[in-house]
């Protein structure tokens, strides 16, 4: 008697993840929020800090941006070593130094102790922030729930980036300086137990040795770019040594990087990355996003608090609508996402973001509350759906074996695009500020100079000089500081504009591609790999996760089908080869003629 020998329909992957899959992503939402807490909180704890470990002018400059600094240097290499060793592993390592790290700065005495613990909580940061975009890429391995899950891992960004400084406000008001750091500690302590627990381990390729040389070179490389952008943001000059001398370097170190990486058979990066052009569009969107973004943000809490004559707290509450728009921006990305596809979306984003800038060249020396709200609402929105879809489009690019190399260069770009908006926008803000205080009538030639150098030393000088004379010099400083916010938000709008140019090399349409990789579990409990037969089908990706069982090769024996025990299960391409999907399924922009998905 012959009977019929169905194979088990395929457990779902760790890539799926079941329900859990939701709870890791709040686990490294979490992750997240600490880092970009820690980010913005130190900001508003300076003066006391200082009152009370009197550092150098030197010495404080470190303390500020050592954490970004060594945080952006070391993403490469911590997200291309957890593709190798576990990027699990990684994270958690990074949460027990984050904790530890925050307990030496909360409780320094001298500078360089101070000092050294920023270094550790960069080191910290830089294990963390490319293992939870790794591991959310290894999780969501369906796009459409991927692309929910980037949008709610940007919000949550958004919302750390902006609540440090309330947070750190209230701390300093209430407690010292040290306690913006010991407030990690308990968060650190639930995390770490949590995320050991409940996070799935997931590698990507591991064939042959790890780079070490390969990783220091990008580090130092991505450390002297940064370094110099950094200097020059500060007003140093350009061709100045200490400002050339890091960027020269860094660039030829990556540019030796790379030229390694393509020579050797298992790199850290695998260079074919960036043939594709949506990988390698989406990361010059992300620098040109935070170019515009960060430089216009530091331009405007300058504008609100020293023209405006607002409070660092009534500052921060002006500013509240920029990051409520930009949470609504993530979390309705998914969907805007699906309706309109990546191209639309960011060159749209790019394009509402310069809308907002262009609002805002309205502002003048007197307070106009509902056009600075319609402003910023306008420009967190434009933002934040243009590096909600420039993530996902990245992301989706990269094969799930890379997402920590992938993840690694976004957050570098990132950084990158941070560092550079200060110092461009902050370049032409001064450009464009200092002529205005050259010859004022009765003020001495030193102290026009003395005051071209920034609005609040231009105060301080006003306040000297008094009388006529000061009253003269405030205005002219006012006038000036305006006129040069103009000029760099009008510039700022036409570096957003060419990212909306940019933007056309994406992909019209939201591609979902069936890549055997994604299919092979990540590491969640139960989840087994798949068993693929020679003529099996390929298969579309549907609305739902893809949960359908292989189909059986026909065969003459036992009643005309292959018993499951001698079915031939297929071999996976070798990973070294370039992914090509078998099918993709397009999900058309509404309004293209074809039926959405």
């Amino acid at each position: 008697m012959s009977r019929t020998n169905t194979a088990p329909a395929r457990p779902r992957a760790a890539a799926d993840g079941g329900a859990n899959r939701w709870v890791v992503l709040v686990v490294l939402c979490v992750s997240l929020l600490v880092v970009a807490l820690d980010a913005t909180i130190l900001h508003v704890a300076i003066p006391s800090l200082t009152e009370d470990l009197r550092p150098s002018s030197t010495a404080l400059l470190w303390i500020v941006d050592a954490y970004p600094l060594i945080c952006a240097s070391l993403l490469i290499l911590f997200g291309t070593l957890g593709d190798r060793v576990g990027r699990r592993r990684i994270l958690l390592l990074g949460y027990a130094l984050f904790g530890i790290a925050s307990a030496v700065a909360a409780l320094a005495t001298e500078p360089s102790v101070l000092i050294g613990a920023r270094v550790l909580l960069g080191v910290g940061g830089a294990m963390i922030m490319p293992a939870t975009l790794s591991i959310l890429r290894a999780v969501f391995p369906d796009r459409r729930e991927r692309a929910t899950a980037i949008g709610v891992w940007t919000a949550v960004a958004a919302i750390g980036a902006a609540t440090g400084p309330v947070l750190g406000g209230f701390l300093v008001e209430h407690y010292w300086w040290g306690s913006v750091f010991l407030i990690n500690i308990p968060l650190m302590a639930l995390i770490l137990p949590l995320g050991r627990r409940l996070l799935p381990e997931s590698r990507g390729a591991a064939d042959g040795p790890w780079d070490v040389l390969g990783a220091l070179m990008a580090a130092a490389g991505v450390l002297g770019c940064v370094l110099g952008v950094k200097r020059a943001g500060a007003g140093e000059p350009i061709l100045a040594l200490p400002t050339a001398g890091p960027l020269l370097l860094g660039a030829a170190l990556l540019v030796l990087f790379v030229r390694r990486q393509r020579r050797r058979p298992h790199p850290l990066i695998d260079m074919r990355l960036f043939s594709r052009a949506a990988f390698t569009t989406s990361v010059g969107c992300i620098v040109l996003a935070m170019l515009a973004l960060v430089g216009l943000q530091l331009i405007a809490v300058q504008y609100l608090q020293l023209v405006l004559g607002l409070s660092p707290l009534e500052t921060g509450l002006r500013l509240l609508p920029l990051t409520f728009a930009a949470m609504a921006a993530g979390a309705t990305g998914s969907y805007t996402l699906r309706r309109i596809g990546p191209r639309r979306m960011v060159g749209w984003g790019f394009v509402l973001t310069a809308g907002a800038v262009l609002l805002l060249t309205f502002m003048g020396q007197h307070d106009r509350p509902l056009l600075l709200t319609v402003g910023f609402v306008l420009l967190g929105f434009g933002l934040q759906t243009t590096l909600f879809s420039a993530y996902e489009s990245m992301l989706s690019e990269a094969p799930q074996r890379s997402a920590g190399a992938a993840a690694s260069i976004g957050e570098t770009s990132y950084q990158l695009g941070a560092g550079m908006g200060t110092a461009l926008l902050g370049s032409v803000m001064n450009a464009a500020y200092a002529p205005g205080l050259a010859a004022i009538p009765g003020v001495p030639a030193e102290a026009s100079r003395a005051a071209a150098n920034s609005l609040g030393e231009a105060y301080q000088v006003a306040d000297q000089l008094g009388g006529a004379a000061g009253g003269a010099l405030y205005q002219a400083a006012r006038h000036a500081f305006v006129n040069g916010l103009h000029i760099t938000l009008f510039v700022s709008a036409g570096l957003l504009l060419l990212g909306a140019a940019m933007a056309r090399r994406l992909p019209r349409v939201m591609e979902c591609p069936v890549d055997p990789e994604e299919t092979v579990s990540a590491g969640v409990p139960g989840a087994e790999p798949p068993v693929l037969s020679k003529s099996a089908p390929s298969e579309t990706v549907r609305s739902e996760p893809v949960r359908s069982e292989p189909v059986l090769s026909t065969s003459t024996s036992t009643g005309g089908v292959r018993s499951s025990e001698s079915a031939e299960p297929l071999e996976l391409a070798d990973p070294s080869e370039p992914r090509v999907p078998a099918t993709r399924e397009a999900i058309e922009p509404a309004g293209s003629g074809r039926p959405a998905h």
